[in-house]
């Protein structure tokens, strides 16, 4: 089921998310909705925060990153074939997440969030994740990522922890930004996916 995606001024948006166990209620149908909307969406990620559930869970699906237009060759292709492989094979669930560490010298990379829809910034991150987490059923993990999925696992771990990706940009860009983020929550945009607005 497509759920609505909360928009930003939404105050879960906010919350760190709260630890779950394996017999949360709904847990798997939470999943899959979440999986529904992320691809409704054309998203790369979607964490619970974002259908209005305080709770550290968030998924992934990177394959969109490796899809190619209509006139692109493989000479275009700005992925090596080992990247490519690991983002068209790249879908996960993570639960209860840690990030353990986040090493080496920080890149930029123009960043969107589907709860801050039509606004993209560059945003500097580490390039290498370890992160320990559990999966849709409850197997831990501890592993370690790089580049853009790397990126992605690090954006849908801030939304866990009550973060934006505006967080983190300067302060001069967040208050050039201010009005369109206030008309965002007010619901004064054109998407092409189900929301939620705070102040609509």
């Amino acid at each position: 089921m497509i759920l609505p995606v909360v928009a930003y001024g939404d105050p879960v948006l906010r919350k760190v998310g709260q630890e779950i166990e394996k017999d949360f209620p709904g847990l798997q149908e939470i999943i899959a909705n979440m999986f529904d909307t992320m691809h409704n969406a054309l998203g790369v990620g979607l964490a619970a925060p974002q259908v209005g559930k305080s709770i550290r869970l968030f998924v992934i699906e990177t394959k969109p990153f490796t899809e190619r237009g209509e006139n692109d060759t493989e000479e275009d292709d700005e992925f090596t074939p080992e990247e490519r492989k690991q983002l068209e094979n790249f879908k996960k669930v993570f639960i209860n997440a840690k990030i353990v560490e986040e090493t080496g010298a920080e890149w930029s990379y123009n960043e969107g969030c589907l709860s801050i829809p039509k606004i993209r910034e560059e945003v500097l991150r580490k390039p290498k994740v370890r992160i320990q987490y559990y999966d849709d059923q409850f197997n831990f993990f501890d592993e370690t990522y790089e580049g853009l999925a790397a990126r992605v696992i690090q954006h849908e771990f801030d939304h866990i922890e009550g973060k934006l990706f505006t967080d983190r940009i300067s302060p001069l860009r967040r208050r050039l930004l201010q009005r369109r983020l206030m008309d965002i929550a007010k619901g004064k945009v054109q998407i092409g996916y189900k929301m939620r607005f705070p102040n609509k």
